[in-house]
């Protein structure tokens, strides 16, 4: 994430074709990795009509000029737009669903030819306001981006997630004006951690890439890659460091190793796949339970190993202020199709709850929460219940897996009931947004509970606690 203040993003996506998903869904979803304690809300913007505005970035002089129509749309904006709003992830009311961004990062021979626009160019904080309300397909919103990206450039390198109930696309800006999207193949996924991942770009297949205007023609200018070879945009453009095989490959492995576990591969291989086939259908759990993943069941879990040195950045580490699966659901009435799932803090030890992207009505909670603790904030909440579980998390794992189980279930559940009810009495916005009051309250009295015993438990691990003269 870039601010003036806080720097970038370390963020880990998902992506999932319809033919990969357990029942038929598109799903992509990502952790927002940035700070500790720096609260995040969930917002429904209105559809608005005949709008005469001018996006301003706060963060950069980045200008554009926006449609008169904006579409409703869901998203997680900051608690303050001092900085920007990064607005983040969302789903509009023509059920196509953005998530912006994975950082990412470029070689020097590409930054020397096409070096960002830092004063004009578009950053992470404006990708969702300004492409989410104004596109009716995945595709329309990878076309967008890009020809935003070639008349104004981009002040840095990112991943963007775009999908609707047909496709999913994941979409690299690399350098200044250089991008390609590629396609997610629908028997397919892909897991990405802040490295340029698209490999062999067929720029005849027009069906599942698109890329910026005159890109062969760059590369072979500046003399980037051979002319005779195939034209493999992650060689091209991306790295492959030290700090690729300790803080990112690793991240991509896991991601595979649980969905793919059939494959054989090592942590710091730079040649693992941008695309692979998971060897089962895969349900939004199994998609949280990757989100949610510190390399449990392997030697390079701090939670299970505290004693050893970290040696690998896992999926889900502390700076999550927010994780979230977007599924579009291969049903036809429009309330039903988009579930935005979002998880509050730190994946691991969070839940994620299943709104509708529908919404009018923000559960209170969810919409307060700056920067100091408060009591009256859904982002808070988890918060501190990480903050008591980061004291004992070892000692405390069952209790966590308990509660997450159970709120889960709860969750699920409660989700089926609403779906049934909606299709009863469709298009009752009441009924919708009863629903996204529900769910935040299961989650929200859940953790409030588990905190409450924390609290209490912990309160005998004082330094001055010690055994004393019963009869005293």
């Amino acid at each position: 994430m870039t601010t003036k203040k806080y720097g970038r993003s370390a963020c880990t996506s998902i992506l999932i074709g319809k033919k990969a998903s357990i029942d038929g869904s598109v799903i992509i979803g990502r952790n927002e990795d940035s700070q500790t304690a720096w609260p995040k809300h969930l917002k429904f913007y209105p559809h608005i009509e005949h709008q005469q505005v001018i996006f301003k970035s706060k963060a950069n002089k980045f200008e554009l000029k926006l449609p008169e129509v904006a579409y409703q749309y869901s998203a997680t904006p900051e608690w303050t737009d001092r900085y920007g709003i990064f607005a983040e992830d969302g789903i509009n009311e023509y059920h196509v669903a953005v998530s912006a961004t994975e950082s990412a990062y470029a070689n020097e021979r590409v930054l020397a030819a096409d070096p960002f626009e830092l004063e004009t160019g578009i950053l992470e904080e404006a990708i969702i306001t300004v492409v989410l309300p104004y596109v009716k397909t995945a595709r329309e919103g990878v076309k967008r981006l890009g020809e935003i990206i070639t008349e104004h450039g981009s002040a840095e390198a990112n991943g963007i997630l775009f999908a609707d109930q047909k496709e999913a696309w994941y979409f690299e800006v690399a350098s200044g004006h250089q991008w390609v999207a590629q396609r997610i193949p629908d028997d397919s996924y892909a897991v990405v951690a802040n490295q340029l991942g698209i490999e062999v770009v067929d720029f005849n297949d027009t069906d599942a890439f698109m890329t910026a205007p005159h890109l062969q023609e760059f590369v072979q200018a500046n003399q980037l890659w051979p002319a005779d070879q195939p034209f493999n945009f992650r060689r091209i453009f991306g790295t492959t460091d030290d700090s690729d095989l300790v803080y990112n490959t690793p991240r991509v492995w896991s991601g595979q190793r649980l969905l793919t576990p059939s494959a054989k591969q090592m942590p710091q291989d730079f040649n693992l796949p941008f695309i692979r086939k998971p060897d089962f259908p895969i349900s939004v759990q199994m998609a949280q339970r990757v989100l949610s993943d510190h390399y449990q069941n392997t030697p390079y879990d701090l939670v299970a190993n505290p004693q050893v040195t970290p040696r690998f950045r896992p999926i889900s580490v502390a700076t999550c202020q927010e994780s979230h699966l977007l599924q579009l659901r291969p049903v036809q009435q429009p309330e039903l199709i988009g579930v935005h799932w979002l998880a509050m803090g730190i994946a691991a030890q969070s839940v994620y709850v299943p709104f509708y992207s529908y919404g009018q009505k923000v559960p209170a909670m969810y919409a307060h929460g700056k920067e100091t603790y408060s009591t009256n904030s859904a982002y808070w909440v988890f918060k501190q219940a990480s903050v008591l579980l980061d004291r004992h998390w070892a000692r405390n794992a069952k209790l966590l897996a308990g509660v997450q189980r159970d709120t889960n279930q709860a969750l699920t559940q409660q989700l089926r009931q609403s779906d049934q009810a909606l299709a009863e009495q469709a298009s009752h916005q009441d009924l919708i947004d009863q629903h996204n009051q529900k769910v935040a309250d299961i989650a929200l009295k859940a953790y409030q509970k588990l905190t409450a015993q924390l609290l209490t438990e912990q309160t005998a691990d004082s330094p001055l606690n010690f055994n004393v003269d019963p009869n005293l």
